[in-house]
Order: structure tokens, then C-alpha cells, then sequence
């Protein structure tokens, strides 16, 4: 890294965590705004560097959000504990791969997701308003595990949209409201977090000056936004969600047609 850290560098960075961890307490996907702060900031990271600094911060805005979620709405932790569990190892793996493979390679998968995932939510408005809980018993928590290593395999590598994606499948495919989702979803989320750091930090991936900075900015936010989550309830979430998605979209799609760097 060649960049000096000024003060006003440090603000700038300290803002787009503070804006990214509201908007992973309250839905996630606050990667998105961290990463691209990151680029600006410092372009002469690598990526293994800007991924590495990013999780930093994040993991402790969703170890905020996660204990004020579950202080305020609760979250089953029979389900929770071991989704987190196997998300925690397939970030691990995520991480090894995310060393090897070029971020650009995914963006075109990620788009498609975001686009599905968007459309789904939007065209189906009774989604995540009610709890119908789809499956029972050991074969909830089994999928429930399932879909938290994927995303994590997936956060570990790359990492946008991860928070989305998790209280999506929780939604849609196990038929959590939103709020509750949001509550799940930030455990599992600090356990990927946690899984591909595990994997950056003992290979010195990590600037850590910028990294604590941006995690104390993150921390206030994830705060703030868990209590606005919890205070506003899933309606909120939900129209929150979408905005999300369709910002991902509209950024990730940009970025392949060549609309900016």
C-alpha cells in the first residue's frame, strides 16, 4: 500500500463503514458499500488486502447488530448456532478459493442471483410478513446448515450481497418473516466473517490501521441499524431488502456493460 492515511482519507473510509453497517444490521449487503470506499481509498491494495480489511470491519458490525438482535427479537439458536457452525467452515474453504480465483469471474453469477433473488421478493409482496415455517424438526436445521455453508463458500470467495442472500434463502426457503431472518442472518454472517479471517489475517492480508478504524464506524452502525430494524419491524426490512438488491443490480450490471471502473 503506497497510500498515506490522512485524516480525511480515514473519515471517508469511516463513513461508507458506518452507512455499510446499518445496511447490514438492517438487511446486509453492506459490502458493497465498504468495498468500493476501499478501492477509492486505496487502490493500490490488492484484493486479497481490500477483502481482508472489509471483513475486519464487518465482523465487528455484525457482532454488534447480532447481540442487539437477539436482546430485542431473539433467534432460535438451535437453528442459528449450527447454520453458523458450517457457514463459519465454508467461508474457511471460500477463502482459499477466493485466493486463487478473479473477482470478475463471479460478477456475472452474482448478477444473475441479485436479478432472481429481486424479482422474487418484489413480485411476491406477502413474502417475510408472516412466519410459515417451511420444513420441521431435524430436516429444518439440516437445510438451514445447508444454505450456511453455501453462502459461506461464497462469502469466504467474494463476499457482496452476502447478508441478502442469507436472510433471502431464510425467507423464501424457510419461511421466516423478515425480522427474524435479519436476526439469524447476523449470526451467521459474523461467522463467515470470522471463517475468512481465519484464512487472511495469519497470511498478513490485513491493514489493520484502516481496518479498526473502519470497524469502529461499522460497530456504530450495526447498532444503529439493529434497533431500527427491530423498532420498524419486517415491512421495513423488506422494502429496505429490495432497494438493496436493486442498488447491487444496478452496480454490479453497471460494472459489466463498462459504465464505470
Amino acid at each position: 500500500m503506497t497510500e498515506q492515511l490522512t485524516p480525511t482519507l480515514l473519515a471517508f473510509l469511516g463513513l461508507a463503514a458506518l452507512a455499510a453497517g446499518w445496511i447490514d444490521a438492517v438487511v446486509g449487503g453492506g459490502g458493497l458499500v465498504q468495498l468500493p470506499a476501499l478501492l477509492i481509498g486505496i487502490p493500490s491494495a490488492t484484493p486479497a488486502q481490500l477483502l481482508a480489511t472489509n471483513k475486519v470491519s464487518s465482523i465487528f458490525g455484525t457482532a454488534t447488530s447480532s447481540v442487539t438482535f437477539f436482546h430485542r427479537v431473539g433467534a432460535d439458536l438451535r437453528t442459528a448456532l449450527p447454520m453458523a457452525a458450517v457457514a463459519y467452515l465454508g467461508a474457511i474453504g471460500g477463502a482459499v478459493i477466493g485466493l486463487n480465483i478473479p473477482k470478475s469471474a463471479f460478477n456475472p453469477i452474482i448478477l444473475a442471483l441479485l436479478v432472481v433473488v429481486g424479482a422474487y421478493t418484489l413480485f411476491r409482496p406477502d413474502l417475510g410478513r408472516e412466519s410459515i415455517r417451511r420444513f420441521h424438526g431435524h430436516k429444518h436445521v439440516v437445510l438451514a446448515m445447508l444454505t450456511g455453508f453455501v453462502i459461506g463458500v461464497y462469502d469466504g470467495a467474494l463476499g457482496p450481497g452476502t447478508g441478502s442472500f442469507l436472510v433471502f434463502a431464510l425467507v423464501g426457503l424457510l419461511g421466516y418473516t423478515f425480522l427474524e431472518a435479519s436476526a439469524k442472518a447476523k449470526i451467521a454472517n459474523f461467522a463467515t466473517n470470522l471463517g475468512a479471517l481465519t484464512v487472511f489475517a495469519p497470511l498478513g492480508h490485513v491493514l489493520w490501521q484502516v481496518g479498526l478504524v473502519m470497524a469502529l464506524a461499522n460497530i456504530a452502525g450495526g447498532y444503529l441499524g439493529a434497533r431500527t430494524a427491530v423498532a420498524l419491524g419486517s415491512g421495513f426490512v423488506r422494502a429496505v431488502f429490495v432497494v438493496i438488491v436493486v442498488a447491487f443490480i444496478i452496480r454490479i450490471g453497471g460494472s459489466l456493460l463498462g459504465w464505470w471502473g
